[in-house]
């Protein structure tokens, strides 16, 4: 997988740009189903991370990108990942993706789409 070309609002892997929060789910790349978390906005200032999300649990580490830290993840988000013995990375988007890039053996990731910066481009995995 590679990373490429990111900027404010948008985020380019595998030569195709992303102008929204994505999900990576054992290589499959969709979009982030983020209606299911809007009910909990009004709490959090922004539309959180919440478990009625599809979160892509199959895996040992889940990265999640916080976009520059705008996007919250719910307390239960973070305790679901314990019980399930993953490894839960949550970073702001740009070092997710450094985290990525250099290791991306059986790891899953949420990238919030705002905020990005521009490392070179890499192949991960």
């Amino acid at each position: 997988m590679r990373f490429e070309d990111f900027s404010f609002g948008s985020i380019r892997i595998d030569g195709t740009t992303y102008e929204h929060d994505v999900v990576i789910d054992r290589g499959q790349i969709r979009k982030r189903k983020k209606k299911p978390s809007k009910k909990f906005r009004d709490e959090f200032g922004h539309t959180p991370l919440s478990i009625e999300e599809e979160i892509p649990w199959k895996c040992r580490r889940l990265v999640i990108g916080t976009g520059t830290g705008a996007l919250p993840v719910m307390e239960e988000v973070k305790r679901e990942a314990q019980q399930r013995k993953i490894d839960l990375a949550i970073l702001p988007t740009a070092e997710a993706i450094k985290t990525l890039q250099e290791n991306f053996a059986e790891t899953n990731a949420i990238l919030h789409h705002d905020g990005l910066q521009q490392p070179h481009p890499r192949e991960v995995g």
